[in-house]
């Protein structure tokens, strides 16, 4: 019988490696309450402006303007639900990219290639980070904003709510590790992600329904995976009507993207890690 390699860790050392960094920057971030109290606050302010719009320009029909183009008249829930799940979203993206380029600026990502643990191995930690982080204030600025614009955040069916939400981050944090290798790549983490947070918002349909693009424009936002998630809470909860018109459906298309995308966007990263350190830009950083 073959003996395992030295240089191959075993999974129980490849998931204490992953759970360490996860620990690491929950206490780090610990050490800042004022910036996770930001993350409760902004979802909140951020649905807060369409909907203080919307009754300044329809006054007492607001809510039945809005019914007819979403299908609910709970604008209050739609606008916090999407604003919540569009920082969970924007958050995933900002902390990979961020870890990516850090160690690019600090040398720290050579040294790690000399270490058995792969870089992905840290990056699955930061993303758990992120993943606790991002759900706990996005469910903190749901719960609290209803209070806050008084609507009751319990109707529907909440236990869906949360299956789309917790199966749709997995292939969330698929295309995280593919926008990483493009940060790897191009040596950039600000510009990137500044347009891509823009494009998301876009094809997520944070404050509408995707149904309203044209057709070629819908085909594109419903090929990103934070669409059928954001879709599938609201649908739970309000009972808007899901793409396919079935939850089932939705959900079974949610758990294609979770197959298909991390391990495209795996061995995306996989491939430029590759490319950079035989030839292309180690040290360059």
């Amino acid at each position: 019988m073959r003996s395992k390699s030295p240089h191959q860790p075993s999974l129980s050392l490849i998931i204490s490696a992953a759970l360490a960094e996860t620990k690491l920057r929950l206490i780090n971030i610990s050490r800042y309450p004022g910036q996770m109290a930001m993350e409760v606050i902004i979802p909140i302010i951020f649905a807060a402006m369409p909907m203080l719009l919307g009754q300044a320009t329809a006054g007492d029909n607001a809510a039945a303007n809005f019914q007819a183009n979403t299908g609910t008249a709970n604008y209050f829930a739609y606008l916090l639900i999407g604003a919540s799940t569009f920082t969970i979203v924007a958050n995933a993206f900002w902390h990979i990219a961020y870890w990516v380029r850090f160690e690019q600026e600090t040398g720290t990502l050579e040294a790690v290639y000399l270490t058995p643990t792969s870089s992905l191995t840290l990056a699955a930690g930061v993303a758990l980070y992120s993943a606790v982080r991002g759900v706990g204030s996005a469910l903190i600025a749901y719960f609290l904003g209803a209070l806050i614009f008084r609507f009751n955040p319990l109707t529907g069916n909440l236990l869906l709510a949360l299956l789309f939400l917790f199966v749709g981050l997995i292939p969330l944090y698929g295309l995280t590790f593919l926008f990483g290798a493009l940060v790897l790549k191009v040596k950039e983490a600000n510009a990137l992600i500044n347009l891509m947070q823009w494009v998301v918002s876009l094809l997520m349909g944070i404050f509408f329904p995707v149904t309203l693009f044209p057709p070629w424009l819908r085909f594109i936002a419903q090929l990103f995976p934070p669409t059928w998630m954001v879709n599938g809470v609201r649908s739970a909860l309000l009972g808007i009507g899901y793409f396919l018109e079935n939850w089932y459906l939705d959900w079974a298309v949610l758990w294609a993207f979770l197959i298909f995308a991390p391990l495209f966007s795996i061995q995306v990263f996989r491939r430029v890690e590759a490319g950079l350190r035989r030839n292309e830009g180690i040290g360059t950083f």
